[in-house]
């Protein structure tokens, strides 16, 4: 099994942590909220062996790499512009870019504003999203206007990280279960009342499920202890500001070979549909729905998610 190695490198003017494995065509590997590199510490050996050189940062405000104070920092320029200073920092052309959850959309906008340089893309969790027609919260709050949503509640700066930063460890361990197959159906999002927390009507696991060991939850733990969520936090804070800076997306299409990754049982099935992505992304090669599996999809099921990369990177060499 080919080893996984570290290494800072500067992009988009910021110090970025990177771990990697393999040599060959490059694959990034684009974590989402709240995890790490080590989201895909399965897939990095997995695509190793099958050829590539996998690379997967912690992504800005995140673990290794550069948090920086503003919110604005953490626009959806930022983030793109990041994974092409990787790509030039390792001195390579193109790549095929792959992401769960906050890394999904990373990884679209990164085919659609860098299209020379995304020669295709995976997504996990989140199927692609057109432009809408006014700025998101807006519209979330016209949504849930009576009741609890988390990105509404994760916009003013502090409130979410003061609930999470109490206890990390709690906190990690109640989500990570919660939104995972093995947690109860509708605990991570649940109607809930407007004034509740993120964490309230998750549950406590009796013991941790099979694809999470004490080592994992320790190491995400330490990470988050020692940076805080605010970095994570802030990316949701900029989804109005995308919507601003972004009006040329207005109808675009992503046109890279692509696939889409979800579990039967993730709660963001619950307000987004893979159905509804197809006509906006026209070479969508496959959509796979992994039966009992939640949010945490390369966790969750790793042999599978990595059998489903290797296959569809072959199909686009």
């Amino acid at each position: 099994m080919s080893e996984i190695t570290h290494r800072t490198i500067k992009a988009n003017g910021i110090n970025m942590h990177i771990a990697e494995a393999g040599e060959g065509p490059l694959v990034f590997l684009l974590h989402g909220f709240p995890e790490l590199w080590y989201s895909w510490r399965h897939q990095l050996p997995a695509l190793a062996a099958a050829g590539y050189h996998a690379v997967a940062p912690d992504v800005r405000g995140y673990g290794r790499t550069d948090a920086p104070a503003a919110i604005e920092s953490y626009n959806m320029l930022n983030h793109t512009a990041d994974v092409v200073g990787i790509l030039d920092a390792l001195g390579e052309r193109t790549a095929v870019v792959v992401g769960h959850d906050w890394g999904a959309p990373i990884a679209w906008h990164c085919a659609l504003l860098y299209p020379e340089r995304f020669r295709a893309v995976v997504a996990l969790s989140v199927p692609y999203i057109p432009r809408a027609s006014a700025p998101t919260t807006q519209l979330l709050k016209q949504v849930f206007a009576d009741t609890f949503f988390y990105i509404l509640y994760f916009q003013e700066p502090g409130v979410a990280e003061a609930e999470l930063e109490a206890d990390v460890a709690r906190s990690l361990r109640f989500l990570l279960y919660s939104a995972s197959g093995d947690g109860p159906r509708g605990a991570g999002l649940a109607r809930k009342p407007k004034d509740a927390k993120f964490l309230d009507g998750m549950q406590e696991p009796d013991r941790l499920p099979s694809w999470l060991t004490k080592a994992d939850l320790d190491y995400f733990t330490s990470e988050f202890e020692r940076t805080g969520f605010r970095g994570g936090l802030n990316r949701y804070r900029n989804m109005d500001r995308d919507w601003e800076e972004l009006p040329q997306l207005a109808g675009a299409k992503v046109q890279q070979p692509a696939l889409f990754i979800t579990g039967d049982r993730d709660p963001v099935l619950t307000f987004t549909s893979s159905d509804a992505m197809k006509a906006s992304v026209p070479d969508l090669r496959d959509v796979l729905v992994l039966e009992g599996c939640g949010h945490w999809t390369q966790q969750e099921r790793p042999a599978e998610v990595s059998a489903a990369l290797v296959g569809f990177l072959r199909g686009v060499r």
